[in-house]
C-alpha cells in the first residue's frame, strides 16, 4: 500500500540500509507504484517510500532550498495552504495541486502538523534541529505501526513491512485476534501481532541521535466534545457552509477523479454541494450477478441528473473463478484485518482503477452525521473455540461496551473510522487514491455543534433538496426521500424495507431451522427471488455451490483443523452443513478462512 517505511537506528549502516530494502520490498504490490529512499547516517534515518504514480504525494522527498528539511509525505492534505490564496497569504507561488508547499508550512508554522487536514503520515528530517519527527493525520486512518527495540524504531504503513526484518515478531497477539473474531477488526493502537503497535491518532513524536525522545499528541477529541451546540438553523447553515467551502478542495488535483454512486444519500449530498461540470466526473456502481440493485437503479439516475457517464461493475463470475487469488492477496495486504467477504474490495477497486486512479466517496457520512454504528460485537457458534481463547472473543464485548460509552461523534471518527475501516481503506488505497470529505477537519468539528435534541429528520435530505432539487425528489435505496411523506411514499419506502431485510435474511442471516425448509426446496430456486435487490454480495450460496471446495480444501485441510484455538469438530460440522446447505454458516465462513491465510500468509508464511 502507499505510504512509508523506515527505520531510525544508530547501528550499523550496511544492516540498516539493507533493512530498509528489504521492508520497501514488502510493500510493493504493485508494479506501477513508484517508490524511494532517503538516508541521513548522521542522523540515524533509513526511510523508503511506495506511491500511486501522479498521486498528490508522488515525487517524494520534498526539500527546502537550502536541503536543510527533508519531508516524505504520504496521503492526501486539504488545508487553506492547499488554494492559491493560502499560497498567496504565505508569499509562496508553488502549484497548491502539489505537495511541495509543505515543506515549508513546516519551516513557518509552530502548529505545523496540527493545522494539516487529510489522511496522512510523514516523516521529517530537520538538520538544523538534529531531530526526525514522524506523525500521522488527527484520526489515525492512513495507519503508520511501529516496533521499538534496542536495535531501533520500526515503522511501516503495513506491519508486514517490520516482519519481513523482524520474523521473530510473527506472533499472534491473542487479545487482538479475539477481537477480529468478535468484532471483525482490532481496538485501541494493537495490531494481530503481538509487538507491532499503530502509531496514535494525532502523533507527532520526536527523535534526537537516533533515539525517541518525545510521544507528543498534538490533539485531544475532547477538544471539539467541549464546544457549546449550536441551534437547529445554526447547526445547519454552519455545516452547509464548511461543507461548500471545503468541496472543492477533494475535486482538485492532476489525477482523473471518479465517483462512486450508490443509493444512499452521502454521495448525493457531495453532488448537490458540488455539482461537477458535465461529462468531468465518470460515475460507476456495484452490481450484483442476479438482477440490477435499487444502487445501480438510482445510480445511473443521479448520473443522469448531474450529467456523468455512468458504468456497472458487476461483482460475478470473473470474481469467483479467480477467488482464491483475491482472497490471498486482499488477506495479505489488509494484514488479517478484514473478514474475507472484502476480497471483493480489492477486486472492484483494480477495476476502479481503470475508470480513473483517484475516487470521491460518500463513506463516513452516515457514521459521522448521524452516528451510524457500522460493527458490533458478534457472538461465535457454540463449541466452534476452545475456552481459553472463547474468553479473548468475549473479552472484546467488554472493551467495546466501554467504548460506546464515549460522545457518539467521537465513537464514529477516532474509534470506529482508524480501526474498523483501516483493513477496508488499505485494500482501496493499494489502487486508488480515496477522498472523503465527510473525515474533513472543519466538517468533523462542526458535527460536535449539532443540537442536543436534534429533531429526528435527516439533515442530509436537506442539504440534498437544497442543492439540488432534483436529487432531494429521487428515494435512497431503502426508499426515503425529501418529499412529504405521502401514502405511495410510505408504502415504496415499506416494500425497499421488506427487500433489505428479506434479502440479509436470505443470504447472511437465515436461522438455521429455515435453512432446513429452503434446501427442503432447494429446486425452486427461492434465493432468486431477493438476491441481488439491495447487495452485490452473496456469499451464502457462493460458499455452498462455486466456492465449495475452496471452503472444503481450506477449512478441512488438517493443517487448519490442527489450529490450538479451534474445536476440530465443529469446523468439520460447519462445513458439512453449510455445503450440504442444511444450514446457513456464511458468516462463520468468513471468519474461519480469514483466520486461516492470516496464519499461512503473515504468522507462519514468508
Amino acid at each position: 500500500m502507499p505510504g512509508i517505511v523506515g527505520l531510525i537506528t544508530r547501528g550499523n549502516t550496511s544492516d540498516a540500509r539493507t533493512q530498509l530494502a528489504a521492508m520497501l520490498r514488502a510493500v510493493r504490490h504493485e508494479e506501477f507504484y513508484s517508490s524511494g529512499t532517503s538516508v541521513d547516517e548522521s542522523l540515524g534515518a533509513y526511510v523508503g517510500w511506495t506511491a500511486l504514480p501522479g498521486s498528490f504525494s508522488d515525487g517524494m522527498p520534498l526539500c527546502n532550498e537550502a536541503k536543510t528539511v527533508s519531508l516524505i509525505f504520504s496521503g492526501e492534505e486539504y488545508g487553506e495552504m492547499r488554494t492559491p490564496r493560502g499560497l498567496q497569504n504565505r508569499g509562496h507561488s508553488s502549484d497548491p495541486q502539489q505537495p511541495a508547499y509543505l515543506v515549508h508550512q513546516y519551516e513557518e508554522d509552530p502548529d505545523f502538523v496540527r493545522n494539516l487536514n487529510g489522511m496522512f503520515h510523514g516523516f521529517i528530517i530537520d538538520r538544523v534541529r538534529g531531530r526526525l519527527t514522524i506523525f500521522n493525520d488527527l484520526y489515525g486512518m492512513h495507519r503508520l505501526y511501529y516496533h521499538e527495540s534496542q536495535n531501533g524504531f520500526y515503522f511501516a504503513t503495513e506491519a508486514k513491512a517490520i516482519l519481513a526484518v523482524r520474523p521473530d515478531l510473527r506472533s499472534c497477539d491473542p487479545k487482538s485476534m479475539g477481537e477480529f473474531v468478535a468484532l471483525s477488526c482490532v481496538l485501541e493502537n494493537r495490531t494481530i501481532f503481538r509487538e507491532i503497535h499503530a502509531l496514535p491518532a494525532a502523533s507527532s513524536w520526536m527523535f534526537i541521535n537516533g533515539r525517541l525522545e518525545s510521544k507528543n499528541t498534538y490533539f485531544a477529541p475532547r477538544q471539539w466534545e467541549d464546544q457549546s451546540p449550536l441551534q437547529a438553523e445554526a447547526y445547519y447553515q454552519e455545516l452547509r457552509s464548511v461543507l461548500s467551502a471545503s468541496l472543492p478542495r477533494y475535486f482538485a488535483g492532476p489525477e482523473q477523479l471518479g465517483i462512486a454512486m450508490t443509493g444512499g444519500l452521502d454521495t448525493r449530498v457531495i453532488l448537490a454541494t458540488r455539482p461537477p461540470a458535465l461529462g468531468t466526473l465518470p460515475s460507476y456502481t456495484f452490481g450484483s450477478m442476479y438482477r440490477d440493485t435499487y444502487d445501480v437503479r438510482i445510480g445511473r439516475k443521479v448520473a443522469a441528473i448531474c450529467g456523468q457517464a455512468h458504468r456497472v461493475i458487476e461483482v460475478g463470475n470473473e470474481f469467483l473463478n479467480n477467488f482464491a487469488t483475491h482472497a490471498e492477496r486482499s488477506t495479505f495486504i489488509s494484514e488479517g484485518t478484514v473478514d474475507l467477504y472484502r476480497a471483493s474490495d480489492l477486486y472492484l477497486s483494480q477495476k476502479v482503477r481503470e475508470i480513473a486512479p483517484a475516487k470521491i466517496v460518500g463513506t463516513y457520512g452516515s457514521e459521522i452525521v448521524r452516528h451510524a454504528v457500522m460493527f458490533k460485537p458478534v457472538e461465535p457458534e457454540p463449541g466452534l473455540f476452545v475456552p481459553d481463547f472463547l474468553s479473548h472473543v468475549r473479552l472484546a464485548g467488554s472493551t467495546y461496551a466501554t467504548l460506546r460509552q464515549e460522545h457518539p461523534v467521537t465513537f464514529a471518527a477516532f474509534r470506529q473510522s482508524p480501526w474498523y475501516h483501516s483493513g477496508i481503506l488499505a485494500l482501496e488505497q493499494s489502487q486508488l487514491t480515496v477522498r472523503s470529505p465527510f473525515m474533513d477537519n472543519e466538517f468533523v468539528r462542526t458535527v460536535y455543534r449539532a443540537p442536543r435534541n436534534s429533531p429526528d429528520e435527516d439533515i442530509r435530505l436537506r442539504l440534498v433538496k437544497d442543492g439540488n432539487p432534483a436529487l432531494g425528489r429521487l428515494s435512497s435505496d431503502r426508499g426515503v426521500n425529501g418529499n412529504r411523506p405521502g401514502l405511495a411514499s410510505l408504502l415504496k419506502r415499506a416494500s425497499r424495507e421488506f427487500t433489505f431485510k428479506a434479502e440479509y435474511a436470505y443470504d447472511y442471516g437465515m436461522p438455521q431451522p429455515l435453512a432446513h425448509v429452503d434446501h427442503f426446496l432447494s429446486g425452486l430456486h427461492l434465493e432468486r427471488l431477493f438476491f441481488g435487490r439491495h447487495k452485490a454480495l452473496h456469499f451464502r450460496v457462493w460458499y455452498r455451490d462455486q466456492l465449495s471446495n475452496y471452503v472444503r480444501q481450506i477449512l478441512l485441510d488438517p493443517l487448519t483443523l490442527s489450529r490450538p484455538y479451534l474445536q476440530r469438530k465443529a469446523v468439520e460440522a460447519i462445513v458439512k452443513k453449510h455445503l450440504d446447505g442444511t444450514a446457513n454458516y456464511t458468516t462463520t465462513i468468513h471468519k474461519l478462512l480469514s483466520m486461516e491465510l492470516l496464519e499461512r500468509l503473515l504468522l507462519n508464511g514468508d
